[in-house]
């Protein structure tokens, strides 16, 4: 009963698309209300269709029905309901359905919030966010239906990715990564409509300002959910190791964070028309890629789900949309030349133009990281690794460049300045950066790019508390208010801006920890005793006990430490590895076979040592190849439970630690050796090198077309033309706001539509 309802509301919603899609982009063009209606009612019937199949695919899951094909994938009756319930994102499936839901409910919340609204453009947005919902409950209903039927109908499953069940980050990251990344089709949306109604202004601008900031700050919370999670799960002291995952999450925040500061210059000096355009419509062709990435099965990552001919559909849509994107722009092109110019090279607008070209270079050099082993692969089947000392070295001083400007580009005027307001805007700061340069050097730091981080942080803090001080000095003259009410007024009156200056001083904070991280860290490997202890600089630890636990879905081995500070202790930090089910009972995979108490170990046939055949999963039937860890298992090859063998034995007693996180295509894992001994060998199945392979040799076509756009962007906005006032005589003003900004003619030359 499930199956048919989940299938039938999966049907409905590509219904729906398809009407919101026909009657939006017409209703839009021909300016009919009922057709521009049908398109609102259209939205909220896609996202009632989507609630439905969210609805039933949550309540199989927790009924444990195992008729349903992805509760019979993902599921398992030791599962515990929290775990059960955030495995709907575990697996390709589960991962799409829940990225049209939230597609549906920001169509819906779009034709609700602007269903009072007489803009041509919202018709168009609507129509194209259908289009987007068109591919992907095409896919749901088609390649990826996760309703379909299981018979005969399995007993237990195998239970979700077991990285899900570790940690409970696990419901925060995706989601929040999915409301970033779908969000982001919403101003994406309104550029297209942009383009085909021919209103090229600021309005959509306007109308999506805050949805970007909106999905902008939910791409933000997922990236950080995600490092708190690595940090946690994956190994001691690492939060980023350049994953391609994650640098496909991390590629859209880049362009969109550009996006936020480039749309400034347009509002304010009407510049960079269709520098913005291409932006956000890159940004969502990453978050496209980004996706691609995921669920092609070309990446070997802890991240990646499966392979199959979802990655040439993912890829044939991506070059769908650019291809419509570019004759969209050609097509407007004589309407985006942009009135502005650039008058001096000091000012705000040039400090965020050198902004956007240093996010740019950065997605480029993220990009081509990413993407260069896999080229290399495609073209000579040589495998080959980007690792972290390219991105740090890359990365390093592209990030210190953007510290600097968050400091200099709120502090600039527009347009022009002085010698004078320089030093005015800029005395107090460079003290402040040379302070803290100062006093890192104090507490120990010596290396050149970590004096260089706290010298611009201290320079940017410097900066937003010397123009909030402006601020509340202003207001506190003009309403007679004290400073903490002045404060919470500018806070109401000028949100955009001094929002902007809490991002920017969280952004501090986040840097100068990373500059912290890396340069106080101590690395040696040793082996000790139970009860031997090893030192860290000015910090020792001393291994206590390796333990073991049966809990209700795992069996958890670890080892407890002490450490000391100058011989004070300080702490108790565990190394932890949880065993699943899959791989704690024999009898259920072939390959679990690390039982609590000893037991048989299987050959790498999959036959336990009493002869008894295990039971194996068909999709594991294939050539294995093996991963030898001294402690635990792959966590990547749980993804494949039919396809393991371990092994128990003992050893002399001690235990191998590694104080630092060791990185690599695996990931970071803590290791610990101990009285017992675990060697577990997991065995990971083959992939298909021709899909493989063919996959790779498109991915140029993909990520070039993407950097040629931006290029193409920039270069069509150094058409300026003269302002038509330009000979005409004007009375000067000058006028001062609540927060001590300044507005005067000079400000407003040059701007227009």
């Amino acid at each position: 009963m499930l199956n048919l309802i989940g299938s039938a509301s999966l049907a409905t919603a590509l219904l729906g698309a398809l009407v919101v899609t026909v009657t939006g982009i017409a209703g839009g063009f021909t300016r009919r209300p009922g057709l521009i209606r049908a398109a609102r009612y259209g939205a909220y019937f896609v996202f009632a269709a989507m609630s439905t199949a969210f609805i039933t695919m949550e309540i199989a899951l927790l009924t444990h029905d195992f008729s349903v094909s992805y509760v019979a994938r993902v599921g398992s009756l030791e599962t515990p309901p929290y775990y059960t319930a955030i495995s709907l994102w575990s697996s390709l499936e589960g991962s799409i359905l829940f990225w049209g839901l939230i597609l549906s409910a920001y169509g819906a919340l779009v034709a609700f919030v602007n269903r009072k609204s007489d803009s041509r453009l919202v018709p168009f947005a609507g129509g194209v966010m259908g289009f987007v919902g068109l591919f992907f409950y095409g896919l749901l209903t088609t390649q990826v239906n996760p309703f379909g039927e299981v018979f005969p109908v399995p007993a237990n499953g195998p239970g979700p990715n077991p990285l899900l069940q570790n940690h409970p980050l696990m419901g925060l990251h995706p989601p929040m990564l999915y409301l970033g990344y779908v969000g982001l089709a919403v101003p994406f949306s309104f550029a297209i409509g942009a383009l085909l109604s021919g209103k090229l202004d600021e309005e959509w601008i306007r109308s999506t300002r805050r949805w970007t900031v909106a999905a902008w700050a939910f791409l933000s919370v997922g990236i950080v959910a995600g490092a708190w999670w690595s940090y946690e799960v994956l190994g001691w002291g690492g939060y980023w190791a350049w994953d391609p995952v994650e640098n496909a999450s991390f590629l859209p925040w880049l362009t969109a964070t550009a996006f936020l500061h480039s749309v400034m210059v347009q509002e304010r000096r009407g510049m960079l028309k269709t520098w913005n355009l291409t932006l956000i419509i890159a940004t969502f062709l990453l978050t496209l890629f980004g996706t691609f990435l995921t669920r092609s099965g070309i990446l070997d990552s802890v991240h990646a789900f499966t392979e199959g001919i979802i990655g040439p559909l993912f890829l044939a849509f991506i070059a769908l949309v650019m291809i419509i994107s570019l004759v969209l722009i050609a097509w407007r092109s004589d309407r985006l030349h942009a009135p502005g110019t650039l008058d001096a090279v000091v000012s705000r607008e040039s400090s965020f133009i050198l902004n956007n070209l240093l996010f740019v270079a950065f997605t480029f050099t993220v990009l081509l990281g990413t993407t260069f082993p896999l080229m290399v692969e495609a073209v000579n089947g040589n495998r080959v690794s980007v690792g972290p000392p390219y991105f740090n070295m890359v990365s390093v001083p592209i990030g210190v460049m953007l510290l600097f400007l968050m400091g200099v580009g709120p502090a600039l005027p527009w347009r022009r300045t002085t010698p004078d307001k320089m030093k005015k805007a800029f005395l107090v700061p460079v003290v402040v950066g040379l302070a803290s340069v100062l006093l890192g050097f104090v507490v120990g730091s010596r290396s050149i790019w970590p004096l260089i981080t706290f010298a611009f942080a201290g320079f940017v803090m410097a900066t937003i508390m010397q123009g909030s001080g402006k601020g509340i000095a202003a207001r506190r003259r003009i309403a007679g208010v004290s400073a903490p009410v002045a404060l919470r007024q500018i806070l109401t009156i000028n949100n955009r801006r001094y929002g902007g200056y809490v991002v920017h001083m969280g952004i501090v904070v986040i840097i100068v920890a990373l500059a912290i991280s890396g340069t106080y860290r101590f690395e040696r490997e040793v082996t000790l005793q139970r009860g031997e202890s090893m030192l860290l600089g000015d910090y020792g630890v001393r291994f206590d006990e390796i333990w073991a636990e049966q809990q209700v879905q795992r069996f958890v081995v670890g080892s407890t430490f002490t450490v000391f500070h100058r011989g004070n202790e300080v702490g108790h930090p565990e190394a932890q590895h949880e065993l699943l089910p899959e791989f704690a009972a024999a009898d259920r995979y072939p390959g679990g076979a690390v039982h609590p108490e000893g037991g048989p170990v299987p050959d790498s046939d999959g036959v336990r040592s009493g002869g008894r055949k295990a039971r194996h999963d068909s999709r594991d039937r294939e050539p294995c190849r093996a991963v030898a860890l001294d402690r635990g298992h792959d966590r990547s090859a749980r993804r494949h439970p039919g396809c393991h063998a371990a092994e128990r034995q003992r050893t002399p007693g001690g235990v191998g630690g590694r104080d630092r996180t060791e990185r690599g295509t695996r990931r970071g894992r803590r290791r610990a050796r101990g009285s017992d001994r675990l060697i577990v060998t997991g065995y990971q199945p083959v992939r298909d090198d021709m899909k493989k392979k063919q996959l790779r040799w498109l991915l140029p076509l993909v990520a070039l077309p993407i950097l040629w756009l931006l290029y193409w962007g920039m270069g069509r906005d150094t058409y300026v033309l003269p302002s038509p006032m330009a000979g005409l005589e004007a009375p000067e003003f000058h006028l001062v706001g609540f927060d001590g900004d300044t507005l005067s003619l000079a400000d407003l030359r040059g701007r227009g539509g």
